[in-house]
């Protein structure tokens, strides 16, 4: 008799099944797999997209005051542009005034015009301050121009002989006067007037020029070079007002 052995005996069904049963294992733990690595992937992107976020957000905040600050600082120009265009306007008028009143005095409630101001000696077109200053008030090149252009001028131009005989003869020979500041010293070993053009004609101040002189006006005696920080007189000079 013939005894079969069950638990050896599998029918074909049942091995198609666990072969079935092993090929889905694999998968499902790819599965698994895939779910993770999107779900690590979610959460780094979500905590890098936070940190731009912040890190946006500080930079907005950061623009915002910046911008506040500029535009605080543009009211505060605008603001001082303002007062300044105020006080210049001003500043013109009383200019404006000033210039009336020296030019033009009152009279009895009427103005009378000059072409120079009260003080000042017209000559060709110009109008020259003689500064006959004692030893005390007497001042140095640079002085003497600093003080001529307070009283919006300038150290006097010569432009030709006959105002230079006129300069001349203006240097008035005063007890305690050597001479009288012009607007002419040398610079870069050429003899300069104050308005940037040189001296043409080198018969006017004899010997050759040195840095460090300035001329002088002597009655009588024409120009002559001195150094610049002696103190000496002076004479200013500014156009004459045309009518």
């Amino acid at each position: 008799m013939k005894v079969e052995n069950k638990a050896s005996q599998q029918t074909p069904d049942s091995n198609d099944k666990k072969s079935s049963c092993n090929k889905s294992f694999p998968s499902l733990a790819t599965c698994w797999g895939i779910l993770i690595l999107i779900m690590v992937l979610r959460i780094y992107i979500s905590t890098v997209s936070e940190k731009q976020i912040t890190n946006l957000t500080a930079e907005t905040q950061m623009l915002r005051k910046k911008n506040e600050e500029l535009e605080t600082e543009k009211k505060n120009l605008t603001e001082q542009i303002q007062q300044m265009m105020t006080s210049w306007n001003d500043f013109n008028v009383s200019r404006a005034q000033w210039s009336i009143d020296a030019y033009c005095p009152k009279d009895k409630n009427n103005r009378r015009c000059n072409v120079c101001q009260a003080g000042w000696l017209p000559f060709q077109s110009g109008c020259y301050g003689i500064n006959d200053a004692g030893r005390p008030e007497q001042k140095t090149w640079e002085g003497a121009r600093e003080d001529c252009i307070g009283k919006i001028s300038d150290l006097a131009v010569v432009n030709n002989e006959t105002e230079k005989s006129y300069i001349s003869d203006k240097s008035w020979n005063i007890q305690g006067i050597k001479g009288y500041w012009i607007g002419l010293r040398v610079e870069g070993g050429n003899w300069k007037w104050v308005d940037g053009r040189n001296l043409t004609n080198s018969t006017w101040i004899p010997g050759s020029p040195t840095d460090g002189q300035c001329a002088i006006s002597v009655q009588n005696q024409g120009f002559k070079s001195v150094n610049c920080s002696e103190k000496n007189a002076w004479i200013c000079k500014k156009k004459a007002l045309t009518l």
